[in-house]
């Protein structure tokens, strides 16, 4: 039976204390029944601020833009770059086999570029529904997949209530929860049994978050690491590598990579130090959102550095103080031309970014307190490095002046955050044994 035709029932097993199921479920639902009558004029002025595709609006209301493949389709789910690029090796061991396709939803521009540029043959991408009812009915009536791949956190309760009742195998794999996030869904314990009960089996990165899933009333769970440490390292084009280093020549580089709002002014105050004790030193900020790149630029012109915008397609010179690196996909360039570098979102408390991908590389890694994303990546790493935790901006100074000064020490601290990152892999395996084996089960159903 396919599943386009397979439904069955919602769990209806107890609930843990927190809001009915049933309760939470129908606000959850109402809501989105009147924010849909706006979504149009929502995804219209998103778009005209650079944060939807205008040409493929459609596929947020659950109308596809390409035709279904025939064969096997298997569906993979993130929330943006981060959950994408992790799911990168598991799409290529999905199409080992033939007769298959995978189609990867997201919700950002910047991760269907990536897409575009990094999907092998048979994979593609499509912009995630809205968490709608209808626009979530009309994906999955075109789509019919017969696996679903939930990527880390993304815990849509329509996407994830409707693909249940159709019978498709569904996993949670990379699940990884913070502290807050569980807190959130500790007080809709009903709707959070509900939507984890939904799926087959949840594949955690670490002890803590398998804990938690447990303890919200996910069904089987099972610690498999992270696949972002099986994740390839990061791509880089060699030639504009070359002149990038052509141009920076001996100067010593501080790299501040993937930052947010309200950092980068700290960063530029560890820039200032670093121009009155380290005058030839190159300060490197390379934003989370390219598009900020320009307000970045000129909030570092009014505090008086001469700077060059990237994506201007200008490259550092002798009296450039701040680089702004506001491309798409060249974050592995410059944490191959850095010897180490402070990870953004972590000096203001958005968890911060994914510390593997420094580490691969062999590029020492420097983060700020605010690390819940990656609590036990950053564990590890930082364990192996010995050092490079920072609190304060001032702390942040400290550690890179001295690294600045001693490149053989960063150059050891990045060889012990590769190895440590190396010994990390695994989760690949796990994810895909799973995955074969939810296919095998559907297919004798």
């Amino acid at each position: 039976m396919s599943s386009k035709t397979k439904t069955r029932p919602l769990q209806s097993s107890a609930e843990p204390k927190g809001i009915a199921a049933e309760g939470a479920l129908a606000l959850y639902r109402g809501a989105w029944g009147i924010a849909s009558a706006i979504a149009p004029l929502m995804l219209r002025a998103r778009a005209g601020r650079g944060k939807e595709d205008p040409a493929r609006i459609g596929e947020r209301h659950g109308r596809a833009s390409r035709a279904r493949p025939e064969g096997i389709v298997v569906w993979a789910h993130g929330a943006s770059v981060g959950e994408s690029l992790a799911a990168l090796p598991l799409v290529g061991a999905m199409l080992e086999k033939q007769g298959r396709c995978v189609l990867v939803t997201t919700g950002t521009v910047t991760s269907a570029q990536l897409m575009a540029e990094r999907l092998p043959p048979r994979a593609f991408h499509q912009y995630a529904p809205l968490d709608s009812v209808a626009a979530v009915r009309r994906f999955l009536d075109h789509w019919r997949p017969d696996l679903a791949l939930f990527i880390e956190s993304e815990l849509w309760p329509n996407l994830i209530l409707e693909t249940h009742a159709r019978a498709v195998p569904m996993a949670l794999i990379n699940a990884r929860m913070s502290e807050r996030s569980f807190r959130g869904w500790s007080r809709a314990g009903g709707l959070a049994k509900l939507l984890l009960s939904s799926f087959d089996e949840c594949l955690a990165q670490d002890d803590v978050t398998a804990g938690r899933l447990k303890s919200l009333g996910a069904r089987t769970v099972k610690v498999s690491g992270s696949l972002k440490a099986d994740a390839p390292a990061l791509p880089v084009d060699e030639i504009a590598l070359g002149e990038f280093k052509a141009a920076v020549g001996s100067r010593r580089l501080f790299l501040a990579a993937s930052t947010h709002p309200g950092e980068e002014a700290m960063l530029l105050e560890v820039a200032l130090k670093l121009r009155e004790n380290s005058a030839h030193a190159l300060s490197i900020i390379v934003p989370r959102h390219p598009a900020r790149g320009t307000e970045i630029e000129a909030i570092a012109r009014e505090r008086g550095f001469a700077t060059r915008l990237r994506s201007a397609g200008a490259l550092p010179d002798t009296t450039t103080e701040v680089y702004v690196a506001d491309t798409i996909g060249e974050l592995g360039l410059f944490y191959r031309a850095a010897p180490f570098a402070f990870l953004g979102g972590s000096l203001v408390p958005h968890g911060g970014q994914n510390p593997l991908e420094p580490a691969r590389v062999g590029t020492a890694v420097i983060t700020g307190p605010h690390t819940h994303n990656f609590d036990e990546t950053f564990r590890v790493l930082l364990a192996a490095q010995g050092e490079g935790l920072v609190r304060t901006t001032e702390d942040l100074h400290a550690l890179v002046a001295r690294l600045i000064d001693d490149r053989a020490l960063a150059h050891h601290l990045g060889e012990r955050a590769r190895t440590a990152a190396a010994g990390m892999a695994g989760a690949l395996k796990h994810s895909t044994e799973l995955a074969e084996a939810l296919l095998a089960r559907h297919a004798c159903t």
